[in-house]
C-alpha cells in the first residue's frame, strides 16, 4: 500500500485537542525564557522568523 492510498488526515492547524492539553501548553509557555534571559545564560536565542520589513504585501 503506497502513501497515497493510506489517506491519513493531516493533524496540523490545532495546537491542543482538549482543555488539559491547553493547560499544559500554557504552563510550558509561562516557563519559557526570554531572549534576554537566554543571552544572560550564554545561550543562543531562536532566530527571528518574521521581519516586518520583509513581510509579504498583497
Amino acid at each position: 500500500m503506497s502513501n497515497e492510498d493510506k489517506k491519513i488526515p493531516a493533524a496540523n492547524g490545532s495546537m491542543a485537542s482538549n482543555l488539559e492539553e491547553m493547560k499544559q501548553l500554557g504552563s510550558q509557555m509561562e516557563r519559557q525564557r526570554t531572549n534576554q534571559e537566554l543571552k544572560e545564560d550564554e545561550r543562543q536565542p531562536d532566530p527571528v522568523q518574521h521581519n516586518s520589513d520583509n513581510a509579504c504585501r498583497s
